[in-house]
């Protein structure tokens, strides 16, 4: 036996060499990459981070991928990969929803990776500002959840803002009963947690922990935070709160809905190109009349284009009067999809393209 470990071991050794000569080898093809960027055009500030670029390595990843890793692992891993080289290009700063440890810091390092410069903000207004401004290159922000629906400060920050959305992450939220080390269960009084995560785990409450006074907070990362210095208190908050304050975990997965899921956008100023799989989300202001609607859908019947959102929101030009936010499948420089911006222009007061983007891919 310990021959054949001595010849798997020396194997593996000689796959791990070979492995960091060609990430050093990746490493400084995308120095080069800068390079040739910055020569072709001194005067102005170059794009290092291409959002359809990215999608496609990794969703070549996962088609490629033979195992025995899973393709969302593989994709991981080459997502870390391009996240490192990109910060030899050109270190990316993302804003994202305050304060650290929440599930977007978590959205935000799943699409740009842990080589990012991630940092927390207020308020989702205040991460539209930072982006806006230059201060940061990228934005991340909820922007709906399955089982509470729509974030509208979200949908509201856009109306008057000119930024475009660069992407889109999807995370499977998993909420779990934390308390500082060494505190007792039997010494629990109070649970803490945001509103949502406390009615999306009140079942489990009710059956497990109804004695706990449930006490709602700003966000599930401040409730970690507060109770790394209780001593009779416990936090509902995910897998980076915990770390983030030192908690340990009571129970794992205590959301009543196992496939709870929140989307979330990232916000940037350039344009994205297609990448072969992508969403367009669109404003659009229509006439107060009958049919309105149904004009405004029908030209996407037509043109084949699937919908995969529609949301109302009070326009804020005058009372009783909305706007739309329609979610459609394909680029806006699709013929199809140019199509049916050019048609909903002629019928409704006003078409403002919230951006292309491709479809998340982890």
């Amino acid at each position: 036996m310990e021959a054949a470990l001595a010849a798997l071991r020396e194997r593996i050794d000689a796959i791990d060499l070979e492995l960091q000569r060609l990430l050093n080898a990746r490493a400084e093809a995308a120095q080069e990459v800068a390079r040739v960027k910055l020569e072709a055009d001194p005067a102005s500030e170059p794009v290092f981070y291409r959002p359809e670029r990215e999608a496609q390595v990794l969703s070549r990843v996962k088609a490629r991928n033979t195992g025995p890793m899973g393709d969302e692992e593989m994709a991981r891993l080459f997502r870390e990969i391009m996240s490192c080289c990109l910060a030899l290009e050109q270190p990316l700063t993302v804003a994202y929803l305050g304060p650290e440890g929440t599930f977007t810091e978590a959205a935000a390092i799943k699409h740009f990776g842990h080589f990012a410069r991630t940092r927390p903000m207020a308020s989702i207004a205040e991460v539209f500002r930072e982006v806006e401004s230059g201060s940061a290159h990228y934005g991340v922000v909820p922007v709906e959840n399955s089982t509470e629906g729509v974030v509208n400060h979200t949908l509201d920050s856009f109306m008057a803002s000119p930024l475009q959305i660069a992407g889109e992450v999807e995370l499977r939220i998993h909420h779990h009963l934390l308390l500082p080390p060494g505190v007792a269960p039997a010494d629990l009084r109070r649970v803490f947690s945001h509103q949502q995560s406390l009615a999306q785990c009140r079942f489990w409450l009710d059956a497990h922990w109804p004695q706990l006074e449930r006490i709602p907070v700003a966000s599930n990362a401040e409730a970690a935070a507060l109770v790394a210095k209780e001593t009779n208190a416990a936090a509902i908050a995910g897998e980076m709160a915990a770390e983030r304050y030192g908690l340990v975990k009571l129970a794992n997965n205590i959301e009543d809905q196992p496939d709870n899921t929140t989307r979330f956008l990232v916000l940037g100023r350039q344009r994205v190109l297609p990448s072969g799989r992508d969403k367009t989300t669109l404003l659009v202001s229509t006439r107060n009349q009958p049919g309105a609607l149904y004009q405004l859908l029908e030209p996407f019947h037509r043109h084949g284009i699937s919908l995969t959102r529609l949301e109302t929101r009070p326009s804020r030009v005058g009372n009783w009067s909305y706007v739309f936010f329609i979610d459609c499948e394909g680029h806006q420089d699709d013929s199809e999809v140019v199509k049916v911006l050019a048609e909903l222009r002629e019928i409704t007061i006003e078409v403002k393209s919230l951006g292309s983007y491709p479809r998340a891919v982890l």
